[in-house]
């Protein structure tokens, strides 16, 4: 009797441990090319099939949200609105409304320095042919550029851009938009951690099968390669954006042109070299890297703290900066960036 006992206590016993292997957590990962950019998601879960449906959700929502949101698109609803310009209201989906609403509070909320409407000027920079539009077109345009002439009715969920000619371009804040609607998602499908990369605007939640949260690098805006970073850090339940002029740009006669445009001269923005933020939205991170990059690193660190976020700047200089609530997050592989951009 004992021996049989015994031997039904193994075999639960041997089913209660394949049981438990079965069902523990692995990390499930897929990537796929939109918004211009690769989008991977990674997530945690114990089933492949709940990893894969949830997954399966927010390509489709991504997918749906870059044929709304697409600048380059003629059949985007942003398209719409800036053809209407000057004209008429656009009634728009709420993914649209509200990525502008969105934009036009974070506009307010930095002065100025992030700001949508500047794609009347950014769309004439072209980084493949290496050409920027001349000092005459960038004064001649700068009157069509400010958030304060994009007006929104959230009654009737409409956008009108006042001037004839304006143009919004949502590229700034969409990216990082994108990661939180997707963090949305695999939340809503019951998935217990993952990490979101729509390129360099990231959003990670939970922990991964080993305990620890999600480590991600700060590109070494002075190295070219795959491996190049100069800083890590765990995000948990944290977003990260990274801006830097290293991502688009050529060089003219010496003179470095890159595509974060200050919305107040209509010029590529001087004086830092990358920006990334640190925060709870990755929307915001996305757009405060833009603002802060304009901003300039004292005022820009002050800016991004009073709103509740962090920033780690890389000035011209190759000086690093950081908020001092990054201190125990941050892990420094290297103290001064040095070298030059390569056209």
């Amino acid at each position: 009797m004992k021996k049989v006992l015994h031997i039904l206590f193994s075999l639960t016993l041997a089913f209660l441990l394949l049981s438990c292997h079965k069902e523990s957590d692995r990390i499930f990962k897929r990537s796929e090319f939109l918004m211009d950019t690769i989008v991977t998601v990674t997530v945690v879960s114990s089933s492949a099939e709940d990893a894969d449906r949830a997954m399966n959700r927010v390509f489709q929502e991504l997918k749906q949200m870059e044929s709304l949101l697409n600048f380059f698109s003629t059949t985007s609803e942003i398209s719409v609105i800036n053809n209407a310009a000057g004209k008429h209201p656009v009634r728009v989906s709420d993914t649209t409304y509200n990525l502008l609403s969105l934009a036009r509070e974070i506009s307010e909320k930095t002065e100025g320095n992030f700001d949508i409407t500047v794609g009347v000027i950014s769309h004439l920079y072209d980084f493949l042919k290496k050409s920027h539009p001349s000092d005459s077109d960038i004064n001649r345009l700068l009157p069509l550029v400010g958030y304060k002439k994009m007006e929104l009715n959230s009654d009737k969920k409409d956008v009108f851009l006042q001037l004839k000619g304006m143009m919004i371009d949502p590229g700034g804040i969409t990216k990082g938009y994108a990661a939180d609607r997707a963090v949305e998602i695999l939340k809503a499908e019951g998935i217990k951690a993952a990490l979101v990369a729509v390129a360099g605007d990231i959003r990670g939640y939970g922990l991964k099968p080993d305990g620890k949260g999600w480590i991600v690098g700060i590109k070494d805006p002075r190295d070219s390669s795959e491996e190049g970073v100069f800083a890590i850090l765990e995000l948990r339940d944290m977003a990260i954006s990274t801006s830097g002029d290293y991502q688009r740009f050529f060089i003219e006669n010496g003179t470095l042109y890159h595509h974060i445009i200050d919305p107040k001269t209509g010029k590529p923005a001087k004086g830092l070299i990358s920006v990334s933020v640190v925060g709870p939205k990755a929307a915001y991170t996305d757009a405060l890297a833009t603002a802060l990059f304009v901003k300039g690193s004292v005022k820009g660190i002050k800016m991004v703290e009073a709103l509740g976020y962090s920033a780690i700047i890389v000035d011209n200089k190759g000086e690093i900066h950081f908020s001092e609530h990054l201190k125990k997050m941050l892990k420094l592989l290297k103290h001064r960036i040095s070298g030059s951009l390569e056209d």
